[in-house]
């Protein structure tokens, strides 16, 4: 059964590594993310937490326009969005990261306080992937296209994506959202995020845990 998500309240900045995720194949758009094993349970390692509440992360008014579909080229069968519609971004942040090296860079949309999933399936485990769920209109690939490659297995729904030259993925398109990003906190920039949840999934058993999760898959609609 599902075990109560760990809530983990802001925490000292820490430095850390990264690990990755996924993309799939039938969707242009879709990459991958990391995972994390620091700050696991909760405690004082959970370096995408912002270092105080004093630094509270700008929230941005109703009318903002989001990252819309536009198209980053054909390198690497990638797309991103721009410009297809306006959203209301009441309550959410604009949040920034990247990989290592620099490579690649992306922004994108979500609350400051985070819902992260932990999954135990055995890619997950082996790259401690941990990763919270956006809609792929709220998420822009800055650069770094041309640096990006994919590995998939199974099903090959997962879109495992990361940056060649450093190996981090910073996000991904995981199997039970591939009409969005999965993306790795650990990876974001200091001074966004005010709190995380994070959740156990047991995707060793993937098809029994999406039965009963009662909302993934809403979490990469709009």
């Amino acid at each position: 059964g599902r075990r109560d998500p760990v809530i983990v309240p802001g925490a000292p900045w820490e430095g850390a590594e990264c690990g990755g995720g996924g993309i799939d194949p039938e969707r242009s758009a879709r990459e991958e993310m990391l995972g994390i094993r620091d700050g696991f349970g909760g405690g004082p390692r959970c370096p995408w937490v912002a270092r105080s509440p004093s630094r509270s992360p700008s929230v941005a008014p109703a009318g903002e326009e989001p990252p819309g579909p536009e198209t980053d080229g054909a390198r690497g069968g990638f797309q991103s969005v721009r410009g297809v519609r306006n959203h209301e971004y009441q309550g959410l942040v604009k949040h920034t990261g990247g990989c290592h090296c620099g490579a690649v860079r992306f922004e994108v949309w979500a609350s400051a306080d985070l819902h992260i999933f932990d999954c135990n399936c055995s890619i997950c485990k082996k790259k401690q992937n941990r990763h919270f769920i956006v809609p792929a209109s709220r998420f822009k690939l800055l650069k770094g296209a041309e640096s990006i490659t994919t590995y998939t297995f199974n099903t090959h729904k997962a879109q495992h994506t990361f940056c060649k030259r450093c190996g981090v993925q910073s996000f991904y398109t995981p199997r039970s959202n591939p009409g969005g990003f999965g993306i790795a906190p650990h990876c974001l920039d200091e001074g966004t995020v005010r709190s995380v949840v994070i959740e156990e999934f047991n995707g060793t058993d993937w098809e029994k845990a999406m039965k009963e999760h009662k909302t993934i898959k809403n979490m990469s609609k709009e």
